[in-house]
């Protein structure tokens, strides 16, 4: 469900920058969603087609690249894929001081013509 409302927002931007271009139509988005938004790539791929009917990005593609989870152990400085729920350090055991990756979601570059 947070997909349609992300989703919307999304296109908004899309049209937004495909209108200040002067583009005619929008060819493809590439967009980047890191592991820990939770939000699924295909609801997005469904919402963006279904919302995007008669705009300007109507039949663009929409390329979705994955950033993996990255953390920083508080003790030694290590980062690591904190994997599933274990987010411990591999090297020394101590908590996560930071997260590195994971937490992204932007549109990396839009195509218009």
């Amino acid at each position: 469900m947070y997909e349609l409302s992300v989703t919307e927002q999304l296109l908004e931007i899309v049209l937004e920058h495909a209108r200040k271009a002067k583009a005619e139509r929008v060819v493809k988005v590439n967009l980047v969603i890191g592991e820990l938004t939770g939000f699924a790539g295909e609801s997005i791929q469904f919402y963006f087609e279904t919302l995007s009917k008669e705009t300007e990005a109507e039949k663009a593609s929409l390329t979705i690249a994955r950033i993996p989870t990255r953390a920083k152990c508080q003790h030694c400085g290590t980062e690591f894929d904190p994997g599933g729920t274990d987010w411990v350090c591999p090297v020394c055991g101590g908590p996560v001081e930071e997260v590195m990756a994971g937490r992204e979601f932007y549109v990396e570059s839009i195509e218009v013509e």
